[in-house]
């Protein structure tokens, strides 16, 4: 297993590449916080209210395969 965090401000975003089929659900959904060109590919950071965390975790929910899960933070 391949699973990586990457870890914003409100949540914490981890991916498994290993489980990927590059659907790219979470690129059309979210690309502010999904850049296959930028690196880290994956900023949590940008997902930076209420509102951004709502619409991150219907995106993440989207991928078919799971290789994308969301934690937020407790109090965040």
């Amino acid at each position: 297993m391949a699973r990586r965090t990457y870890t914003g401000p409100l949540v914490d975003v981890s991916f498994d590449r290993d489980v990927c089929r590059h659907a790219a659900e979470c690129v059309r959904g979210m690309p502010l916080v999904f850049d296959p060109s930028a690196r880290p590919w994956i900023d949590p950071g940008r997902a930076d209210s209420a509102g951004t965390v709502r619409t991150l975790s219907e995106v993440i929910a989207r991928c078919p395969t799971g290789a994308l899960r969301l934690v937020e933070h407790v109090g965040g």
